[in-house]
């Protein structure tokens, strides 16, 4: 319902049920159907209702959007010395870092991890006006942990995983919280793989933990109940690791949520999706939200196997065992099948119920597909597994036994030697850590653009490292979650958006801490033009990595920044042809608003955006035009001049080519003309923009972009 009401004597409650009482019909039935009504940061509320008193509810004048409660899911150390953020520059903002309170929605959080130790804290912020709510294995906050809540509003628990308090009893909220803000920790593993000191980007800042996500997921009513108290409470950066599918702005719980927290100066960033390497399935794609991509940092996990033969090879997966005996028996699926019973599934894959105990029993075995092969073959007390993944992979999973994953090719070598002997043999080895020089690359797993909502701005915006990240874990979770892991750990190895959407976070934190008074849309535009291109660049170009990866310390001194206000997004969402009325409830305008009385949004994509995207389908030319004023927060005398960087059949034009500035915090405005046509069977054109004025570089990317239907 847009903001809360401001008018002397008017109370959210009581309008809230007034508006019930018209749809349902009924004052009793009205009050029995409000299930939590929002209204310290934005006005709304959440009800029982049938489809016909929705329908009703959204005819009000005074509702802007009404829609069903759904449920998303989440988007499941050295991290920092690779992005350029050494302990020691750190250390040199953490008076302002403890001033800083980053809020999580996510899946609670284990407070007595070493990376939360309160250690020379002094009290909370006195901006700070949240609370601690205790319960089931959550007894206290402290001076690092400021703040905790939880949010269950159906009350639909499953009695043995969940826990009714603000307690993490799956991992992932104490990962994403010690990644963006955890202490620093000397010595931290996993079981002695990739050993260092771990310690989030913001090591001094506090953390406010709002658990939304349960064992069933994590429910919109309950999202934008933890929106709405952490805006009041007094976060300065909110970070989201949970995602679903994209719909209208004024129908997302997170879009709505991010923009009430943008207009309050908190800046939203959201995990892009784990649906990659697809196009078009890009999440949190609300311009007013920074979406984050995952990259690699400059190591990856090797598990190596030795085969009876000699024949020696490696896979990639988090194998914590070290082997007790030189060699192991060796099987596969088919040496192995279930003769005596019917058998559905594939023994190849090592399909559950497919195997036989007595041809498993203290064996390895090899399997065809990826899965939960490591969890059948221990059910069936095997000794390990080595499964052929259908294509390469850059993803290391933490297995119940010793395993791990070799490509088709060396699957097909091990195979081969199964079926050449009687008695084949091998032996899987503890995992160990290899540095690579092909860091950043963006993760397969991560979401491409181009987003489905509004079709001219490049999503995701920036990319963070998110592929094997060690931080904090819950000792309420076992390392992989699976029956029989009884693996208790204080860090973890995990991979995601979800780990790369901290990363982002705790980077905007780091700028905030040097720059207090700029805008969210400041602090995203710093960290995009001033991001580092991916070195291995994939197919999808910046569909794939938006920006580029985070370069924090650069972010600092951008030299110019593209911001953005409420009024810049009060007309691109009018350009975009949502409802005048509604715009100016969102934006808590008293005056009714009519958006063709207001300036209207200039350029293609209508927003002061630091990327360009032209999205396009039955044009034979490109053509397109964007309009961007840039202000000036570097040297108050100095000259910038544009470069461009474009590809063969694409033109671009920036007018002027060159901007002169006098003060600080002067603007300048430019055009960017984009000429042009796609060849043949192409259907992505990458150039970049870039202003300098010898110190600064001030980087954008412009992404043209071929639709060959049906993408959506």
């Amino acid at each position: 319902m847009g903001n809360v009401p401001e008018e002397a004597g008017i109370s959210a409650v009581k309008e809230h049920h007034s508006l019930l009482t018209t749809a349902i019909g009924d004052e009793k039935l009205a009050r029995e159907s409000k299930i939590r009504s929002y209204g310290k940061s934005f006005n709304g509320f959440v009800a029982r209702l049938l489809p016909h008193e929705a329908k009703r509810l959204s005819e009000e004048e005074s509702v802007v959007s009404v829609f069903e409660n759904t449920r998303r899911k989440l988007h499941t150390t050295r991290t920092w010395d690779f992005l350029g953020m050494s302990e020691k520059l750190q250390k040199r903002s953490s008076k302002a870092q403890s001033n800083i309170i980053v809020g999580l929605l996510d899946t609670g959080i284990w407070v007595e991890s070493p990376s939360f130790n309160d250690k020379g804290f002094g009290p909370p912020p006195a901006k700070w006006k949240g609370k601690c709510v205790t319960g089931a294995n959550f007894t206290r906050c402290n001076k690092k942990v400021i703040g905790a809540r939880y949010y269950n509003l159906d009350n639909a628990l499953d009695p043995n995983t969940d826990q009714k308090s603000p307690v993490d009893t799956d991992g992932h909220g104490t990962h994403t919280s010690s990644t963006a803000a955890g202490e620093t920790v000397k010595g931290a593993s996993l079981y002695g793989i990739a050993q260092g000191t771990a310690r989030g980007g913001v090591p001094s800042a506090r953390i406010a933990m709002y658990k939304v996500c349960w064992s069933g997921g994590c429910a919109d009513m309950d999202i934008l109940a933890a929106f709405d108290d952490a805006i009041g409470d007094g976060v300065d950066l909110i970070s989201i690791s949970i995602g679903g599918p994209s719909r209208s702005y004024f129908d997302d719980s997170i879009s709505i949520g991010s923009f009430h927290a943008m207009k309050k100066g908190i800046l939203t960033a959201c995990s892009a999706g784990n649906d990659g390497p697809y196009q078009g399935t890009v999440e949190n794609v609300a311009p007013w939200i920074m979406t984050v991509a995952a990259s690699s940092i400059d190591r990856k996990f090797v598990t190596a196997v030795k085969l009876g033969n000699g024949m020696r090879t490696s896979g990639i997966s988090i194998n914590t065992f070290s082997p007790r005996k030189a060699m192991y028996p060796l099987t596969n699926g088919a040496r192995a099948a279930n003769v005596t019973a019917e058998i559905y599934g594939n023994v190849g894959a090592c399909d559950y119920g497919t195997l036989s105990m007595k041809k498993v029993k203290g064996k390895i075995v090899y399997c065809l597909g990826s899965g939960s092969q490591d969890y059948t073959i221990d059910r069936l007390q095997g000794a390990g597994t080595i499964v052929a993944v259908d294509a390469p992979t850059d993803i290391a999973i933490a297995t119940l036994i010793a395993g791990t994953f070799v490509v088709p090719e060396v699957g097909i070598k091990i195979d081969q030697y199964i079926n050449s002997t009687k008695n084949p043999q091998a032996v899987i080895y503890k995992t160990r850590v290899v540095n690579t020089s092909t860091a950043p690359f963006i993760a397969s797993f991560s979401s491409r653009g181009p987003q489905k909502i509004t079709l001219n701005i490049l999503k995701p915006d920036i990319a963070a490292p998110g592929l094997d990240i060690l931080a904090a874990y819950s000792e309420l979770a076992s390392v992989t979650g699976l029956p029989g892991d009884r693996r208790i750990v204080p860090f973890n190895i995990l991979s995601g958006t979800s780990m790369a959407c901290p990363h982002a976070a705790a980077a905007a934190a780091y700028v905030k801490s040097f720059h207090p008074d700029w805008s969210p849309a400041a602090i995203k535009s710093a960290l995009m033009t001033t991001a580092t291109p991916m070195k291995t660049k994939s197919d999808d170009a910046e569909l794939a990595s938006g920006s580029g990866q985070i370069n924090p310390t650069k972010a600092v001194h951008p030299g110019l920044i593209y911001d953005l206000n409420l009024s810049s997004y009060t007309r691109f969402l009018c350009k975009e042809g949502y409802n005048s009325t509604a715009i100016g409830r969102l934006i808590g305008r008293k005056k009714k608003l009519n958006c063709s009385t207001i300036r209207p949004a200039q350029g293609l994509d209508g927003l002061n955006y630091p990327s360009m995207h032209f999205h396009f389908t039955n044009e034979s030319s490109i053509s397109a035009i964007f309009r961007r004023t840039v202000t000036n927060v570097g040297f108050a005398k100095s000259l910038y001049k544009a470069t461009v960087h474009s590809p063969k059949g694409l033109s671009v034009t920036v007018s002027p080519r060159v901007l002169t500035f006098s003060r600080s915090q002067q603007t300048r405005s430019f055009t960017v003309l984009v000429k042009g046509s796609m060849q043949s069977g192409a259907s992505i054109l990458s150039a970049l923009l870039e202003w300098s004025d010898t110190k600064h570089s001030v980087k954008s990317p412009i992404l043209v972009y071929k639709q060959f239907p049906p993408l959506f």
